[in-house]
């Protein structure tokens, strides 16, 4: 679920490829149409390089407005950075499923690009 300028969507998504410490990628399966990859960049032992790239297909006025004015990249922005601090404040793995999905055949891109990048490690 996301909220974007009062407007909630929900949508389910599947991981369409992972290699812990390396990437995860995924596809929306219902509610906005989007994809996304994140990538992890071991710089030295206590510092990653995280990058989120994300293709957005804004729907509806309200969401194509946000686009236009930067919220949906500020949103981003945002994530990314509570991310950031929830691995700092953990401090270790969270013991969860560590297995690759290899990438299926690519498909084509459904819209906009946001790129971040620089966030160190823990």
């Amino acid at each position: 679920m996301i909220d974007i300028a009062g407007q909630v969507r929900e949508f389910d998504a599947t991981i369409t490829e992972q290699h812990p410490d390396e990437r995860v990628a995924w596809t929306s399966d219902s509610g906005p149409n989007h994809a996304g990859v994140i990538t992890f960049h071991r710089l030295a032992d206590e510092k990653t390089r995280v990058t989120a790239q994300m293709d957005v297909d804004p729907e509806g006025f309200v969401e194509n407005v946000a686009d236009k004015l930067g919220v949906l990249g500020n949103r981003v922005k945002n994530d990314m950075k509570k991310f950031k601090e929830f691995i700092e404040q953990s401090g270790h793995e969270t013991g969860g499923w560590r297995g690759d999905v290899d990438r299926p055949t690519p498909r084509g891109p459904v819209g906009r690009t946001e790129l971040l990048s620089d966030i160190p490690r823990m």
